[in-house]
């Protein structure tokens, strides 16, 4: 009998610390209510800075903590799995062309937009899910370039002194 209730509470306890992972990073969600609250520009400014670069990361060693070192083993490694299967190491080229149009627009436009919001009035109104759209887009990019995709940008950070 005691296996079966070892069973139950170490799936609970992954349960829990995972929901606990999951709220500290949907915690920068928050950061637009606090935005629009009444509060003095030094909280609002303390409080939003902290949901997005201090929460999080509690939260994330309090799930860690929760569930445990095996737990949070399990959990790494099914979030692994799925990611790999999203993103293979090879891709066609089909999909190698759509992952780098989606890739390149958003930057494009993150870099364009400021000086494209001086020249057309209606762009200085822009809904934020636009924004959020784009950086969506943007991640979306990485996993339809595929792993090796990953390799070359990170090829982009070393240097080795040697042209290939």
């Amino acid at each position: 009998m005691g296996g079966n209730n070892d069973s139950r509470l170490a799936k609970s306890k992954m349960v829990m610390g995972t929901m606990v992972m999951i709220l500290g990073f949907l915690s920068p969600l928050l950061i637009p209510m606090v935005a629009s609250t009444s509060w003095s520009m030094g909280l609002k400014t303390t409080v939003t800075g902290l949901l997005a670069f201090g929460v999080p990361e509690v939260f994330m060693l309090l799930g860690v903590a929760i569930m445990g070192k095996p737990g949070y083993e399990m959990l790494k490694k099914s979030v692994l799995k799925k990611i790999k299967y999203l993103a293979p190491d090879e891709v066609s080229l089909s999909r190698h062309r759509v992952g780098l149009f989606l890739f390149c627009v958003p930057v494009l436009f993150g870099i364009l937009y400021p000086y494209m919001e001086v020249f057309f009035d209606s762009l200085q109104k822009v809904p934020i899910w636009v924004h959020i759209t784009g950086d969506l887009v943007f991640l979306s990019s990485f996993f339809v370039l595929g792993g090796n995709f990953w390799d070359k940008l990170k090829g982009l950070f070393v240097y080795d002194g040697k042209k290939r």
